[in-house]
């Protein structure tokens, strides 16, 4: 029986004014050529997931300095899932900082709510992992901090939640929570509107 092909889809996320984004390019070579995709790369012999899923972290334009954290999500297997043959997917999330695509065209980040068609099972992908990111927020410390930065405020602590969840999140519970894995800092933040908010930090 001849063997499956094994990529890593990179998922790709930041925290943006939608709470948490995700970065799609769109695909040079076919199959699927023009279509937004996740970033992908077949693993190489020897190859970590985590590197491989920098690496094509890479296809969409982000360096390896810009990267926070790296985590093994959830595998594809259907047969059919790629017209070139048999390829199993492991999906990995990867949180960034500070960059900024140089060409919408190619490659930008979306909310959750404002997906377009992606090519392969890319789709199905987002939507199977979304739900496991929501529940690793607040729980997985290591993806949590990737993805907030050493410090953030409430108010990205809820947008980040609603994004992941896809609903209203009860803010009581939040408090709570927050007050039990993090610290309070000693800074505040301001929008330059209204009272400035309370800033968290990891300890």
């Amino acid at each position: 029986m001849a063997s499956s092909a094994v990529s890593v889809d990179a998922v790709v996320l930041r925290v943006g004014a939608d709470g948490a984004e995700v970065l799609i390019h769109r695909r040079a070579a076919e199959p699927f050529a023009g279509d937004w995709a996740l970033p992908g790369v077949l693993l190489g012999a020897g190859e970590r997931i985590s590197d491989a899923a920098i690496r094509a972290a890479g296809k969409a334009g982000v360096s390896a300095a810009a990267v926070d954290g790296v985590g093994q999500l959830v595998v594809f297997d259907e047969p059919h899932r790629d017209p070139r043959g048999p390829t199993l997917s492991i999906s990995a999330w990867v949180a960034v900082r500070g960059f900024e695509p140089s060409d919408p065209e190619t490659a930008r980040w979306v909310s959750w709510e404002a997906l377009p068609p992606l090519a392969f099972d890319h789709t199905r992908i987002l939507a199977d992992v979304r739900p496991v990111l929501a529940d690793k927020l607040w729980r997985d410390l290591t993806f949590t901090a990737a993805l907030t930065g050493s410090e953030f405020s409430v108010r990205t602590a809820l947008d980040v939640t609603r994004s992941l969840t896809g609903s209203d999140v009860d803010r009581g519970n939040l408090n709570r929570t927050l007050k039990r894995i993090a610290v309070r800092s000693d800074r505040e933040s301001s929008s330059g509107v209204g009272r400035p908010g309370a800033l968290w930090r990891w300890p």
